[in-house]
């Protein structure tokens, strides 16, 4: 399958999607931000000097969905219809392991393209300002696993990935 972003001469473009129809589109993207055990104590006791970690990053995510389009050269902007982001504290397991913060967005709309790159986009961001609120306390946090989950509606129909 050729990659859509490019033209005849190899140059990039945005692709059109004019000509097709707007239907229901969902994308859920999930990541994880993996911290020292003390960090996610911090932030679950609300011990973290710059504030709630979690409402912020929901706020931060939320915008970074809305303006995806800014962000990543090829992406249509969007009239998105719902952004929310979930946040699942997970505790370390054992002594030598990490504790993690789990996020999971879903972001949908009624459109001619899809909201994929706008769900990893808040996962991406809300990972970033989970690390920016927590790194005074724990510079060895790592955002991983960022990933697109499951997408839903266009031409392409269901991708369930997880």
């Amino acid at each position: 399958m050729p990659l859509t972003h490019f033209d005849d001469q190899g140059r990039a473009h945005m692709v059109d999607v004019g000509h097709k129809d707007d239907t229901q589109r969902e994308a859920v993207a999930r990541g994880r931000v993996q911290m020292k055990p003390e960090t996610l104590a911090l932030i679950l006791e609300g011990g973290i000097k710059k504030g709630d970690v979690l409402a912020v990053a929901q706020v931060a995510g939320i915008m970074a969905a809305k303006r995806t389009h800014e962000l990543v050269p090829m992406c249509h902007p969007l009239m998105l219809t719902h952004v929310s982001l979930q946040f699942e504290p997970q505790p370390a397991t054992a002594p030598d392991e990490p504790a993690m913060v789990n996020i999971s967005a879903t972001v949908r709309t009624t459109g001619k393209t899809g909201v994929e790159m706008e769900a990893l986009t808040a996962v991406s961001v809300a990972g970033l300002t989970i690390y920016d609120m927590c790194k005074a306390v724990d510079r060895a946090m790592q955002i991983d696993a960022v990933r697109l989950a499951k997408k839903s509606g266009g031409k392409s129909g269901d991708i369930i990935l997880e």
